[in-house]
């Protein structure tokens, strides 16, 4: 299936954001990488003029990871709008700026993925680091 035509990605898609001010991130990477396709959420990080947007359509809330972070939840909470993301690691400009860019869209890379799914360390993501530990090892040898 084309990465487009996933439920999740056309819904962020149709909020109209500005491309280049946010990033795909949570377990969104794995689904542009096809390392998974059954995504119950996807979690958007933005900036500037994607974030002005968003707090247009929904009520910004205190985030549960981050101090200071807000978010806005869309499509009955299975998008979620981030005004930050693991802000003792990254700035939203590293992430945005240092995004991967698959099929017109900014996901953040594996690499960050990994690192914020290790500290999780919930059971999904435990799972999740597996697949993407695999994953990069194929592609680097």
């Amino acid at each position: 299936m084309n990465l487009r035509e996933h439920d999740l990605i056309r819904k962020v898609l149709s909020l109209g954001l500005p491309e280049h001010d946010f990033v795909i991130a949570g377990s969104g990477p794995l689904l542009a990488h096809e390392l998974r396709w059954d995504v119950g959420d996807i979690d958007v990080v933005a900036r500037g003029a994607a974030w002005e947007r968003a707090v247009t359509l929904g009520e910004p809330e205190d985030a549960p990871f981050g101090d200071g972070v807000r978010r806005v939840l869309l499509f009955d909470d299975r998008v979620e709008i981030l005004s930050g993301w693991f802000p003792d690691l990254w700035t939203v400009d590293e992430l945005i700026d240092g995004a991967e860019v698959v099929d017109g869209l900014r996901f953040a890379v594996l690499d960050n993925v990994r690192v914020w799914k290790t500290l999780l360390g919930r059971s999904k993501d435990h799972l999740d680091v597996k697949l993407i530990n695999e994953y990069l090892d194929a592609v680097s040898h």
